[in-house]
């Protein structure tokens, strides 16, 4: 199985190797993206909201800030953020939450466009790659006697198109990881606005409520 992979490979000729390439880079992308928007940022984050939603009404604001403290996915660090904040008026609050979003949003959207674009490169190479065989493949059968040329035509065809089919493979899974982790990201960022409007509504609604000095 291993060395038909490897024929087949060859088979496509130099151009596989720029397709390879971007597969292993768009694999890294991945990789990472993957542990910083769904094992490092993923939490229960209803559960949580509603945790921190009790603690701050019942005016344990410190306990809010210890149980935020203890994760560093985004929601808490936006939670964290808005609860060290030294006023309680709606617009100081809004000013810090905006300036948190700043922080904490772009941490989870960060290169997640390069797989849409890893994707389209793969695609294009191949295809170039393509190309490339074909013309090679012509100019063997105009080299080639009657009898031969239909053989060498689709011999050469075949090998051609390996390097379209390696880019859509590569193209394919790029897309479909891009697509799960802006959904997952997204799922996050609508997390994080609620968390946000509620925090400051409960903390605008208890001005009594002070943080202890640190």
């Amino acid at each position: 199985m291993l060395r038909s992979l490897l024929e087949w490979f060859r088979s496509g000729g130099p151009i596989m190797y720029p397709i390879l390439l971007v597969a292993l880079f768009g694999l890294a992308v991945f990789l990472e993206r993957l542990y910083v928007i769904v094992f490092r940022s993923r939490i229960n984050g209803p559960a949580f909201i509603e945790r921190v939603m009790q603690l701050v009404r019942g005016g344990r604001v410190d306990e809010a800030i210890r149980l935020c403290s203890q994760s560093r996915a985004a929601l808490p660090d936006m939670g964290l953020l808005i609860l060290r904040s030294k006023s309680h008026e709606e617009g100081d609050l809004q000013n810090v939450a905006d300036a948190a979003s700043l922080s904490v949003i772009p941490r989870l959207t960060r290169r997640l466009q390069y797989l849409p674009m890893l994707a389209n490169v793969a695609t294009l190479i191949g295809l170039f790659g393509t190309i490339f065989g074909l013309k090679g493949a012509f100019a063997s059968v105009a080299l080639a006697s009657a009898a031969e040329r239909s053989d060498k035509l689709a011999a050469g065809i075949a090998v051609a198109l390996n390097a379209t089919g390696f880019g859509l493979l590569t193209a394919i899974p790029l897309t479909v990881a891009h697509s799960y982790l802006a959904a997952q990201a997204e799922q996050i960022i609508e997390q994080v606005d609620e968390f946000s409007v509620r925090l400051i509504n409960a903390l605008v609604d208890r001005p009594d409520v002070k943080i202890a000095a640190r």
